[in-house]
This record gives C-alpha cells, sequence and structure tokens, in this order.
C-alpha cells in the first residue's frame, strides 16, 4: 500500500508522528514521538496484567452496552447480530467477522445496508487457531466483534477514515485509555473478496481493534496485489471495523488469561471437576500465569510450532524448570481450551448447526471431539451438554439459547453416541496402518493421520496411542487441529463456466418469463429471436426452465403445420433457450416467426404441487422435528419428490406419521399461497435467513413465497393455494449422510396412485395367505416366528446330517503310507468359502488330507493338509495345482490349504485320480 493511504489529517490534527518499528520494520503513528516499537505482539509484551488500562473493570455485557450505546450516540443505528452459521453466503460456513453480515451484496453496491452507518456487536467463529486456544491466553474459537460501518459511494459519503480513526480515539479516551499509549500501525487487510489499507490499534501490547477502509475487490486483472490476490478500486467504500469485545474486558480487568476475564465462574467449576487447584489469589500461581502469558503472546504460540519447544524457552525465563511449567500449565490449559470450545458449541448449535462430515457440520464435530478428548485426559466426567448450560446461564442477552437447550442436549448426547462408536472402530484401523509403516520402518505421516480424521473421524491423539503399542512413529504437529480446520473452513470455490453460446445470446433481450405472471396458463404465442443448432430462443415463455430443483417444462412449439417437440430448457444470462427434439429445419422456423407454444399439462401440475409440497413437508418437519431443521436439497420428479433435511438422528415412523398429518392438514386448509418480490435486505429483515433453505439468490430483489407457515426465496412454479397440492403421502425417510436425513413423498394425483400401489400390495400379500387385509399384519408375524422355528429345526437336521456325512467320509478314507486321505465330489452348490470351512474341521485331527472337488460355476477344488502332514512333506498347493491343469484352469496355495479350479467338468473324477497320484509322489518315507 502506498504511504498516502494513511496521511489523515486527524493524525496531523492531534499531534501524531508516523515512526518505523525498531523490530518488525512496520510503520505505525503515535502521540509518542520517543516510541521505538510498533505495540503488536511480538515487538511488545503485555503490560496490561494486574494493570488495566481502562478507568473501571467490565463484564461482557457492560462492555458491550457501553460500545454500542457510545456508538448510537453518534449517528449510528443499532442492529441484531447475525447468526454464527453464514446462511446468506454459498463461500464460507461460518461468520467469520462482522462484515461477513454485509458480503457480497453490500460490500459490491448491489444491496442497500440495512442501515447507514450502523453499529453491531456479532458473534463470530473462527477455527484456524484452535490449537492456540487456551495455551496463548488470548486466542478464541469464537468472539465478539463490536463493529460499526459505513457504506460510502461516489455519491454519498457518510464519513471515511479521518472520522473512523476519530471514533476510535474518541471511545479509548471514553474508557479512560491513555491516549499516549495507543499506536495505529498501518497493514493492508483482505478477505471476503475484498481489501483495503487497515489500521491496527494496539494498547498495553494487545490489538484492540482493526480499522479497515475496504475500497479493494478481487479481480484477476487488477493491479494491487495483497496475499497473492489481484484486486482493483471499488466504486463505493466501506468503513469496516471490528472491536474484540472479550479482549476490551480483558484489558478493563488486567486478567492473567482472556479465560479468567470472560467466564470465571466456568472456569472455576472446571477446574474443581478436574482437581486443579486454580487460585488467582495465590501470589506464586498468579505470576506463572501472568508471566507465561505475555511470553507465549511474545513467542506467537498460534504459529506451527514445537509447544514443548516454547514452552523451555519461558521456563528459563521465568526461573522454573520446564517440567513444572509444563504440570502447572497444561491441565489449566486444557480447562481454558473446554470453557471456550463448549461456548463456541453452544452458538454453533445453538444457531442450527448439525454435527457432521460435511460443511459447517464437519467444523461443529471437530469442535465437540477435540473438546471431547481434552475432558477425557483431564478425568472430567459431567456431559458437555452441562457445560454448555452453564454458558447459557452466562449469556441472558441470548434468550434464544434457553428456549433451544433441550434440542442442543439431545443433539450433544446422539453426537457422543456416534463419537464413541467411531473410536471403537477406529482403534481397529489404526492397528492395521501401524503393522504396515511398522513393516517399511516408517512412521505415519501427517497426511495419513489427516485423512483418518477426514474420512473415518479419528483423533490423531488416538492414533498416536495404537501406533504407539507397535513402536511406530507419527508425525503429528501441535496445529494439527488448525491445519484441518483450515482446510474445511471455505466452501470451494466455483469454477467459473464458459457461458455455452455466449456469442449468440449476449446481444438479445431478456426472455419475459411468462409463468410468473400467468401461473394456470399453458398455451401462449410468441416471437423467434433466434434459431441454432437445436435451440429456439423466444421473446417471452411460458415454458420453466431447470431450477432449484424443479425439471424443466416439456411441450410443443407450432408454426403453420410444423410442430417441434421441446424436450429440454434451460436459462443462460436471462435468456430462455428451448431444446427441440431432433434437427431443425429453418426453412420452417426462422426470426421474426410467430409461435404457438403449449406446455406439458400433466407434466407442470405435477412438478408445481411437488414443489410447493416441498415447502409444507419442510415446514411440518420443523414442527415434529424442531427449529434445527435446514434444508439442504431438494429434487421434484412427475411421480414424487424428496427433501434432505439437516437432522441428528433418524427420523422415526411415528414422527413421519405425524409430519404427514401436519402436511394434509395445511393442505384441507386450502390456504392461498402469496408471493412478493421484494428488496433483498427488506426480506431479510422482515424474515430473516430463513429465507435461504432452498439457495442463495443473487439479486438485488428476490421472489419471496409463502406457502402456508413456510416463507423461502422460490423462483418455481407454485399452485395458487395448498388445496391445489391435493393429497400428500410420505412414501419414506432414508439417511444419505450422517447429520441428513431424506423425505420421499408423492403430492397430487401421484399421491393417490402411490396410495393405490400400496394397497394393492396389501391385497396381493393378504390374499396369497388367505386372510382379509386387517388380519395380514398378525399372520404375518406368526408365519414369520413358524418360519423362524423352522429354520432352526432345519439347521438342526443339516448339522445332523453334517455329522452322518462326516462319519461315513472318515470311513470312507484311504490310507497312504499311514496318512488318511479323504476325498469326495461335494454337492454342485457347495462355493470356496463353505469348502474351505468344512476342510479345514477335517484337518485339526493330525495324519489327513482332503481334497474335495465340486461343480459350481465351473470346477472348483479344495486340498487340505493338517500340520504334522505338512511337515512330512505334503504340500495341498502343490496337489492343488496339478489337479486344476486337468481341468483346464490354474490353483495353488499354502502347504496346508490351497484352492484351484477350471472349467472342464467333465474331467473331475481324473482330476481326483490326479491328486492321488501327486500325493503319493510327494510323500517322502
Amino acid at each position: 500500500m502506498l504511504k498516502n493511504e494513511y496521511q489523515l489529517d486527524f493524525f496531523t490534527n492531534n499531534d501524531f508522528v508516523r515512526l518505523k518499528c525498531s523490530k518488525c520494520g512496520g510503520f505505525f503513528w503515535t502521540r509518542n514521538q520517543n516510541r521505538l516499537t510498533c505495540g503488536d505482539m511480538p515487538c511488545d509484551t503485555y503490560t496490561f496484567i494486574d494493570n488495566p488500562v481502562f478507568k473501571k473493570k467490565y463484564e461482557l455485557s457492560e462492555m458491550r452496552e457501553h460500545y454500542l450505546n457510545f456508538f448510537e450516540e453518534r449517528g449510528h443505528t443499532r442492529i441484531d447480530r447475525y447468526p454464527v452459521v453464514a446462511r446468506w453466503r454459498d463461500d464460507i460456513y461460518l461468520t467469520i467477522a462482522s462484515i461477513a453480515d454485509f458480503q457480497p451484496f453490500v460490500t459490491s453496491g448491489e444491496v442497500p445496508p440495512p442501515a447507514n452507518p450502523l453499529v453491531i456487536s456479532q458473534p463470530c467463529i473462527r477455527l484456524v487457531d484452535i490449537d492456540a486456544v487456551g495455551k496463548s491466553g488470548r486466542h478464541l474459537t469464537t468472539f465478539e466483534m463490536m463493529a460499526h460501518h459505513a457504506f460510502n459511494n461516489k455519491d454519498s459519503e457518510i464519513y471515511w477514515k479521518d472520522r473512523t480513526v476519530e471514533l476510535c480515539d474518541e471511545l479509548l479516551d471514553s474508557l479512560g485509555a491513555d491516549l499516549n499509549a495507543v499506536t495505529y500501525k498501518e497493514s493492508p487487510w483482505a478477505g471476503g473478496g475484498n481489501a483495503g489499507p487497515c489500521l491496527e490499534v494496539m494498547i498495553a501490547g494487545l490489538e484492540v481493534a482493526t480499522l479497515v477502509f475496504m475500497d479493494l475487490k478481487e479481480d484477476e486483472s487488477g493491479s494491487i496485489a495483497i496475499n497473492n490476490e489481484t484486486y482493483s478500486k471499488m466504486d463505493n467504500y466501506i468503513v469496516d471495523t471490528g472491536y474484540g469485545l472479550e479482549r476490551f474486558v480483558c484489558a478493563s480487568k488486567g486478567s492473567p488469561t482472556i479465560y479468567d476475564a470472560i467466564f470465571p465462574s466456568i472456569i472455576n467449576k472446571l477446574t474443581e471437576f478436574a482437581g486443579i487447584d486454580h487460585k488467582l489469589d495465590d501470589p506464586e500461581y498468579a505470576s506463572i500465569l501472568a508471566q507465561n502469558a505475555r511470553l507465549s503472546g511474545v513467542l506467537d504460540i498460534s504459529e506451527k510450532a514445537n509447544v514443548y519447544a516454547i514452552r523451555k524457552k519461558i521456563a528459563n525465563n521465568i526461573g522454573t524448570t520446564v517440567e513444572k511449567l509444563t504440570s502447572i500449565m497444561e491441565p489449566v490449559e486444557s480447562v481454558y481450551a473446554i470453557a471456550d470450545f463448549t461456548r463456541c458449541l453452544t452458538f454453533m448449535i445453538g444457531d442450527g448447526i448439525i454435527p457432521s462430515n460435511v460443511k459447517s457440520g464437519y467444523l461443529a464435530r471437530l469442535l465437540y471431539r477435540r473438546t471431547h478428548k481434552l475432558m477425557q485426559d483431564l478425568n472430567v466426567k459431567i456431559p458437555i451438554s452441562e457445560i454448555v448450560e452453564m454458558h447459557i446461564k452466562n449469556l441472558p442477552e441470548y434468550p434464544e439459547f434457553k428456549d433451544k437447550f433441550e434440542v442442543i442436549d439431545d443433539i450433544l448426547y446422539h453426537e457422543e453416541q456416534k463419537f464413541n462408536a467411531t473410536l471403537k472402530r477406529g482403534k481397529r484401523m489404526v492397528r492395521d496402518f501401524a503393522k504396515e509403516y511398522k513393516k517399511q520402518n516408517e512412521k505415519i505421516p501427517l497426511n495419513k493421520l489427516i485423512e483418518l480424521y477426514d474420512s473415518h473421524g479419528i483423533p490423531p491423539e488416538i492414533s498416536k496411542s495404537v501406533a504407539k503399542e507397535y513402536e511406530v512413529e507419527v508425525e503429528l504437529p501441535d496445529n494439527f487441529h488448525s491445519l484441518v480446520a483450515d482446510r474445511h473452513g471455505k466452501a470451494e470455490k466455483k469454477k467459473i463456466k464458459e457461458i455455452p453460446y455466449k456469442d449468440k445470446i449476449s446481444k438479445l433481450p431478456a426472455t419475459k418469463l411468462m409463468f410468473y405472471e400467468e401461473l394456470e396458463r399453458l398455451n401462449f404465442e410468441a416471437v423467434v429471436l433466434d434459431v441454432f443448432d437445436d435451440k429456439v430462443i423466444l421473446d417471452s415463455t411460458l415454458f420453466y426452465p431447470e431450477g432449484g430443483g424443479q425439471p424443466a417444462d416439456f411441450g410443443t412449439i407450432i408454426i403453420g403445420d410444423i410442430v417441434l417437440e421441446v424436450i429440454g430448457v434451460e436459462i443462460i444470462d436471462d435468456v430462455v433457450l428451448h431444446k427441440i427434439k431432433g434437427t431443425i429445419d429453418k426453412l420452417y422456423i426462422k426470426k421474426g416467426d410467430i409461435i404457438i407454444g403449449k406446455v406439458d399439462k400433466i407434466r407442470r401440475i405435477a412438478h408445481t404441487r411437488h414443489h410447493t409440497a416441498t415447502h409444507i413437508i419442510n415446514n411440518s418437519a420443523k414442527k415434529v422435528l424442531g427449529d434445527h431443521i435446514w434444508q439442504t436439497g431438494a429434487q421434484k420428479y412427475t411421480h414424487s419428490a424428496h427433501i434432505d433435511l439437516s437432522h441428528y438422528k433418524r427420523i422415526t415412523q411415528d414422527e413421519l406419521n405425524e409430519i404427514e398429518l401436519i402436511a394434509n392438514q395445511v393442505v384441507m386448509e386450502n390456504r392461498r399461497n402469496t408471493i412478493e418480490i421484494m428488496e433483498r435486505s427488506e426480506a431479510e429483515k422482515k424474515y430473516g435467513f430463513v429465507l435461504y433453505q432452498g439457495g442463495v439468490p443473487s439479486s438485488k430483489k428476490i421472489r419471496v413465497l409463502k406457502v402456508g407457515k413456510d416463507i423461502e426465496a422460490c423462483a418455481g412454479t407454485h399452485c395458487v393455494s395448498t388445496g391445489c397440492v391435493g393429497p400428500i403421502k410420505i412414501l419414506k425417510s432414508e439417511r444419505i449422510q450422517d447429520g441428513v436425513e431424506r423425505i420421499t413423498y408423492a403430492a397430487g394425483d401421484a399421491a393417490v396412485l402411490k396410495c393405490q400401489e400400496l394397497v394393492q400390495y396389501l391385497s396381493e400379500s393378504a390374499s396369497v395367505l388367505n386372510v382379509s387385509n386387517n388380519q395380514l399384519p398378525s399372520s404375518v408375524n406368526r408365519f414369520f416366528e413358524e418360519w423362524k422355528q423352522f429354520k432352526k429345526e432345519n439347521v438342526r437336521l443339516k448339522d445332523m446330517l453334517a455329522q452322518v456325512k462326516q462319519k461315513s467320509m472318515i470311513e470312507n478314507a484311504i490310507d497312504i503310507n499311514g496318512i488318511s486321505v479323504i476325498t469326495e465330489e461335494m454337492p454342485k452348490l457347495t462355493d470356496y468359502d463353505e469348502l474351505t470351512k468344512i476342510a479345514g474341521g477335517f484337518i485339526k485331527e493330525n495324519g489327513r488330507v482332503v481334497i474335495f472337488i465340486s461343480e459350481c460355476d465351473g470346477v472348483k477344488i479344495i486340498v487340505a493338509a493338517s500340520k504334522d502332514v505338512v511337515k512330512k512333506g505334503i504340500n495341498a498347493g502343490e496337489i492343488a495345482k496339478n489337479m486344476s491343469l486337468i481341468v483346464s484352469g490354474g490353483g495353488g496355495g499354502r502347504a496346508d490349504m490351497a484352492r484351484g479350479g477350471g472349467t472342464d467338468i467333465s474331467k473331475m473324477q481324473e482330476a481326483l485320480d490326479r491328486g492321488i497320484e501327486v500325493l503319493k509322489g510327494n510323500f517322502k518315507e
């Protein structure tokens, strides 16, 4: 960034000087002309510990209110916080900063902000420093970013750099800070597709705020480079600030760590459960904590580093041994981490994230399992939900969490069951890996540990512990969980697809979408704008293009006596392309022609009913299963439809029945469905982010659909009223992935047909048993019980016959030089596994060789020899190999057990004879 980006009138008018840090070389602004360092870690140490920087101590709620009031008094509108799961975005999963609330549509200028200027205290989650939590004394996975924002453009400026810094200075002054101790460090910022010059605000060695002047956007052809990305100037420019609520509270109290400052009661409870003597009123103990926190910050424990090496340096500086420091710090650091992680889980699950293997659910599961392991190591045996409940009691400003605690508790209980099952499977899997790496005399690499965690949920500590049993090392860095979280923190970047037919459609006007205005009309007239390949473009259309989980309409386009069959419809850059079956003869249809379009009525109505039914099922599922339900996908067909819902356990049949009943009650109420075209910001303010269950539309205005109590942004075709959907029949539910349940259903005519089909199955089944339909369950149960008894009896009789057969085989065995040789042509249906099992039973006795041959998809051969016979030189593999050659095949194996086979079933007896010959030849006196 250029120097003049930071040449502010405010600095000049208030006697600031621009200095260069003697340690890091960065530039900063200060009132203290004699200052040598920038105030940032590691150039400066913490000086606020036991020496608060503000005039009074604040709790979280007090500091938050002071900040919000301060900016309200200065013309900012207070707005409510957004969820910690970024429902309004498809590029990130979690709300990582207050500005994330307004990206990309507000920051791009496409959508007006909810207020301007505004102030907010936004809970945020960042897991990239998860391994530093507890150790550094300042890192958190969840934190509140107090922020004020101003959205400027070339036509209207609210305020810019000078006023932003002035407000920051005034705020610090209102808290009683020594303004001569404050530094403003120059540091370019980038994130979420935007960037700009930035001032980091430091006091007492602690970064308390970041003032970003966002005036850049990501641009591949841009000329400004930041963090390996290129940017160009935006027309609009935004004040993007972030003040750390928890850091302000910590600085006001002078606490040794941020954890002791923000949830001391929970820290005390956890140390009590863990049997740790955590007494901050003990001068020696408090001094060690304080010195450790100061030095941990200087050494930047958040980076990829060897924690033991860092701790050794700290111990030397404190004047103690690394062993003593470790014995004090490790348990309390685990307590700090547990307290922070459980607060983060409270926000995650409270805002609707279900632990799973994908997206935000993956990050919640990562956090849960890390917490579980830390509690296990400390022998803290209370449920995680009990700690979450403590946090909820400490967060009265979030009453929604208290209302949801019953569901949160159930989610955490089921997650524990899943984790315990994972650990049992995982230990077996790691043993197998350890054996393989031991053979190769190699340690298990980091990428393998990440794969074991990612794909199978096996914690790295378990991998390390199991590998140690086999004397195998593992490559396990101290920032393992941070690396994993970083890999899963963002959605995969969408590849920019080449627009098909770009040259042909770029000059065409947007197609008028008549199906939104005339919901029940199916015939129309339109003008042909272009014809190419198998595509026809019209000025307007009633054909619905595929999108939003709804397939395209089919039908016909008629011109004169020519009928063209429409077999696909898509929309590209607001232009609708109609795909025609076969080859278009341009002699019959050309630009300027007027056509008649006819939409397939049966297909359209089926899709429309199923789409409206999807909204009804979604809302009914929420009523039965809970508000955490979130649509993750849907698809409609003519014969049925399905919706995928986030849920932490299997849906029971009773729950499905209740969902179906509520859905049909909504149908029978025949409520009118309404559609509003609304400004995006207005719709979000009125209805919240539940609008985006079906996906995030990329437009300034959105189409808001109300179906009963369900309200979503939706671009599909819908029934005029719920009654037009007809009956809804739920067909089944299934788990398509962990944390996602799919409900399949049919609506309208399709539901009636499915019901008739089910009744037909019922009647045919009852007819087979010669009972009435209502007697079918009891009759099936009776027959099933009888079948089980017959099956047991069948097994008993088979065992008896097998014993008789075995006895007969032994009696008919031939003796070759004192070896009992059992040869038998087995039944045709006997496969290799069964032959092997039977042969294995015979050779438990000494002095036996078994040769079995069977016709089963060709010829199958098994040869087995008891251990004492093998020692005499008999080789089952050699016998099997030679026998297989006779039947035009191949075989071999171990000396005690081998198999073979071939295709020539006419020579099975000859193969048996060859086996005896080889056996006689192999035998050694």
